[in-house]
């Protein structure tokens, strides 16, 4: 490998109201590589690529390319300066032809007039060099999802590109697609592109990246090459978990659990699945039981649980609530049957900042009855003072605009939107992010007293240690499956379930 890196930041520092997104963070990227840019949530790695890309300015530190030092002032800079980025979601024209996509706002003229004929030529020459079997002719949006990914590459390369940045590529694809994606990847390697590959898929990591550099809070963790860590090591690092002596948490660590009567199922999943977002999984809920998801990011315990709410509609598999096979066509659906659902990102798809505690509490419930049966203002009043002295929600005005609250008063309200709907299942994705250490042990405190009175609950945290402390059974999802379900019988440890997203299957 060249000593001279073709890029490399130095001290990079970004922050926003609150935030240090990126403190310090140290990168370096060769020519002829392909480099994995890995880290859970919050990481940093979006942000440092929004950096590389010019979305965002750094607010200190320096980057590097080809040796001089370079401000990337916008997207345009970038591309110019050789740096060319290529999203999840593909950004191009489905309504123009192939070669149209590959050279627009770059068309070759003759006497003032786009060339046609040279664009079609030219787009051809540049789809056999990657040795691709692509029509350039035909409009995009008749391409699978796979062959648009390829197109929005070449373009990308077609502008002589230096840095090639992939950010997750491969989400949407089947093995054979990824494969042909590859196939491309290493034809670009051996051209002495350098590729900076984004990606939740362990086994993809490890197939395809020479490297890989690990950011964790905004920090740089440490670069390796991809043979110095394996996978057990590589979550470890992630999480930020040490795997020595993590044999089992502390005495009182975990709340005393009474595992509940078998035969009690609320819920049944069996074969349940959709195409792209989570293979075939079973999964059963007993009353009175908390079923933990494990995972990193992207490994399919969001989806797995929208599925189970109606947010998402499967493909194939059948799911049972009390025994009776049910179709769930939507949320109301599911509301209607005894499920709630707490999303994640609880500022877009859960609370209405906009609105009051009040307004916010009364939705479910609202949206439940429909919007023909209004709850009178007497009967908000109510609800809403009782769960806020009952979830000791502060302020405890429930005139006050949520958006003013904080992050764990906040999810203190979206709780109690859903628990005024009377749920039988409650799924919980994330209840604790962001929140202070107080709020955290409050709700933890209150799923734990949930289950106690017979609730079902769907747990979902990238947190191992309160996953363990609340679950009576952990799932493990990796690459969009559901790998392994362990009893979590007092002798579970992150250890064993770190281990367990490592390799893919039960440890």
């Amino acid at each position: 490998m060249p000593q001279q890196p073709v890029l490399q930041v130095r001290g990079i520092r970004k922050e926003f109201p609150g935030v240090v997104a990126l403190d310090g963070v140290d990168f370096r990227l060769f020519p002829g590589e392909v480099h994995a840019l890995m880290g859970e949530n919050g990481a940093g790695k979006s942000t440092l690529i929004k950096v590389l890309t010019g979305v965002h300015p750094a607010d200190g530190g320096e980057v590097v390319l080809a040796g001089q030092p370079v401000w990337i002032a916008g997207p345009l800079q970038a591309q110019q300066a050789g740096i060319s980025t290529v999203y999840q979601e593909v950004n191009l024209c489905p309504n123009l032809s192939v070669a149209e996509n590959i050279f627009i706002g770059r068309e070759p003229r003759r006497f003032g007039m786009i060339d046609w004929a040279a664009v079609r030529r030219r787009a051809a020459e540049l789809v056999r060099e990657l040795e691709l079997d692509i029509d350039v002719h035909v409009p995009l949006h008749s391409c699978s999802i796979a062959v648009q990914q390829l197109v929005a590459i070449v373009r990308a390369v077609s502008v002589n590109a230096k840095v090639l940045i992939l950010d997750e590529p491969t989400s949407s694809l089947d093995r054979d697609e990824v494969g042909q994606l590859f196939a491309v990847m290493r034809r670009l390697r051996d051209q002495g592109v350098a590729i900076l590959f984004v990606s939740h898929f362990l086994d993809q990591i490890y197939e395809i990246c020479d490297r890989m550099t690990v950011l964790r809070g905004g920090r740089l963790e440490g670069e390796y090459r991809t043979e110095e860590l394996n996978q057990v090591e590589l979550v470890s690092q992630m999480i930020g978990a040490e795997l020595a002596g993590l044999d089992e948490l502390g005495g009182g660590a975990r709340r005393e659990r009474t595992a509940p009567a078998r035969g009690t199922a609320f819920l049944q999943a069996d074969g349940l699945t959709r195409r792209g977002a989570v293979e075939p999984y079973d999964l059963v809920i007993e009353r009175g039981e908390v079923i933990g998801l494990a995972g990193l990011l992207g490994s399919g315990r969001t989806e797995a649980a929208r599925l189970l709410f109606g947010a998402d509609q499967s493909d194939g598999g059948t799911l049972r609530i009390e025994g009776v096979e049910t179709t769930l066509r939507g949320p109301r659906d599911a509301i209607a049957r005894g499920i709630a659902f707490c999303s994640e990102n609880r500022k877009t798809e859960g609370l209405v900042g906009e609105l009051t505690v009040r307004e916010n509490i009364v939705l479910a419930l609202q949206a439940a009855r429909g919007w023909t049966r209004p709850l009178s203002r007497t009967v908000q009043d109510d609800y809403a003072l009782r769960w806020i002295r009952a979830l000791d929600i502060r302020p405890g005005n429930p005139e006050a605009l949520v958006r003013n609250l904080s992050g764990g008063n906040q999810q203190k309200v979206l709780l109690a939107r859903w628990l005024i709907t009377d749920p039988k299942l409650l799924i919980l994705d994330e209840p604790t992010r962001g929140i202070d250490i107080g709020a955290k042990a409050e709700i933890q405190r209150l799923v734990a007293g949930l289950a106690e009175d017979g609730m079902a609950v769907l747990f979902i945290s990238a947190e191992l240690e309160e996953v363990l402390r609340l679950s009576h059974r952990v799932g493990v999802l990796r690459d969009h499956r559901l790998v392994a379900q362990l009893e979590n019988d007092g002798g579970l440890t992150q250890e064993r379930v770190m281990a367990t997203i490592a390799s893919g299957a039960e440890q």
